[in-house]
């Protein structure tokens, strides 16, 4: 069961929470596509920041936004600028979405920053590595052997890492993948991040996959 489903889905509850977090019995569909585009908006923006997901939690009249990066200082700016930035960017984010949505009609935005303790254990981090990598045609078995081993350097119990596609450019596409320590994929209550990245080749698309048995820590 563990390898047809999402791990992080499988886990909601008794590990993970929602990364979107309110609720609403009318207009859903809305406040879906909107969290998606925020969502998708800020994770583009602030990529060069290391960010590694967004997290949305809605009341009446406002939103409060939390930010999970890998480099905090990029982000907040110097005495809060870049914040101010980003909550220009979201409101503008909100207006393209909903026109309706402008002056008094705008929620109140709350926007955090938290920092990511260890990047080497956030899965989507690691992914966005890896597949950085591989666009710039850097050989993907020493590519696959040094995020490995940087991930169980971090005190990972075990990581897996799976490439699907061209790889190095091969006219048939195949599998390719790295397994270190144990990944129990099965086992609700093990804390295990899993992410997946695309990464755009000129040979076309090499999907990248991780799991990172994080255990105890923090991420």
């Amino acid at each position: 069961m563990g390898k047809k489903i999402n791990p992080l889905i499988l886990r909601l509850g008794p590990v993970f929470n929602w990364q979107s977090r309110w609720f609403s019995n009318k207009d859903y569909k809305n406040i879906v596509l909107e969290d998606y585009a925020l969502r998708m908006a800020l994770m583009e923006r602030l990529r060069m920041a290391g960010i590694a997901r967004v997290e949305i939690e809605r009341s009446i009249n406002s939103i409060k936004i939390l930010l999970f990066v890998s480099r905090p200082g990029m982000v907040i700016g110097r005495a809060g600028t870049g914040l101010d930035d980003v909550k220009k960017f979201v409101l503008d984010v909100f207006a393209k979405h909903d026109p309706k949505k402008t002056g008094k009609n705008l929620p109140k935005i709350d926007i955090r920053v938290e920092a990511v303790k260890e990047p080497n254990l956030d899965a989507y981090l690691v992914a966005k590595n890896i597949s950085e990598q591989l666009a710039k045609r850097l050989p993907f078995k020493r590519v696959l052997n040094q995020n490995a081993e940087r991930v169980m350097q971090a005190g990972a119990k075990g990581v897996k890492i799976l490439l699907a596609g061209r790889i190095a450019g091969a006219e048939i596409g195949r599998r390719e993948k790295i397994n270190i320590g144990t990944v129990p994929l099965s086992t609700i209550r093990e804390n295990i991040q899993y992410s997946s990245v695309p990464c755009l080749t000129k040979k076309g698309y090499i999907g990248v996959k991780v799991w990172i048995n994080v255990g105890d820590r923090n991420v």
